[in-house]
């Protein structure tokens, strides 16, 4: 992890306070615009594997893969039914109650915990059957059901690399255009906006969330 001292608020960059000089009219509301559309990746839809702990714990392996894109009381509701169906009950007449979850699929890198709870697992799931695996990425950061809802407005966009999305955005806002109008042609190849500065800044100072996304390049999210 880079342990580099964060820039001041004053020492970073803030593309919305360039001025439009005259005669250009460019309308800027936000450094960070929405995305254009971009295509959903192909993800398996998230499931989970749960156990019976009479059965786990005498020896025995028992329990099914459960769909997560669910409702929780739809998987409660399966858990149930392989409960019922225990061959530690059958044998010694024993309910089997308790359960754990000890394998997940579709759920990319998000940590799913052995008693996590349902409501999460189906928030969660329902969340990625939706918008693909960036959505588990959204979880891994938010850690909080409440914010889950905050992903459209949250999530900037999958992109090959934070370098590429500001490129894309400064050239969304029209920097470039204005640059090329009011710069000497013979001055042009020399004044830039400086890209990489501007990314370390902008995660350093905690404006954006870069993560590597499952089919390469990155997720990007705002702070």
């Amino acid at each position: 992890m880079n342990h580099e001292q964060p820039p001041s608020a004053e020492q970073r960059p803030d593309l919305a306070s360039l001025p439009a000089p005259e005669p250009v009219s460019l309308p800027v509301e936000s450094p960070l615009p929405e995305p254009e559309p971009h295509e959903q990746e192909l993800t398996p839809l998230p499931r989970i594997w749960v156990a019976s702990l009479s059965d786990y714990n005498n020896g025995v392996l028992h329990g099914a893969w459960m769909d997560a894109a669910r409702e929780p009381a739809k998987i409660q509701a399966d858990i149930n039914i392989m409960l019922a169906a225990s061959p530690w009950t059958a044998r010694t007449g024993e309910p089997a109650e308790e359960w754990a979850i000890h394998d997940r699929d579709g759920f990319g890198a998000l940590r799913i915990d052995e008693h996590e709870n349902l409501r999460w697992i189906s928030m969660v799931g329902k969340g990625i059957a939706q918008h693909g695996l960036a959505f588990a990425a959204y979880a891994e950061i938010v850690e909080d059901e409440e914010l889950l809802a905050s992903f459209d407005q949250e999530y900037l966009g999958h992109y090959d690399s934070l370098h590429a999305y500001l490129e894309q955005t400064i050239n969304d806002l029209g920097y470039d255009r204005i640059l090329d109008e009011v710069v000497p042609p013979k001055l042009r190849p020399y004044v830039k906006i400086d890209v990489d500065a501007t990314a370390r800044d902008l995660q350093f100072g905690g404006d954006l969330h870069v993560l590597a996304a499952t089919e390469g390049g990155v997720w990007i999210f705002r702070g």
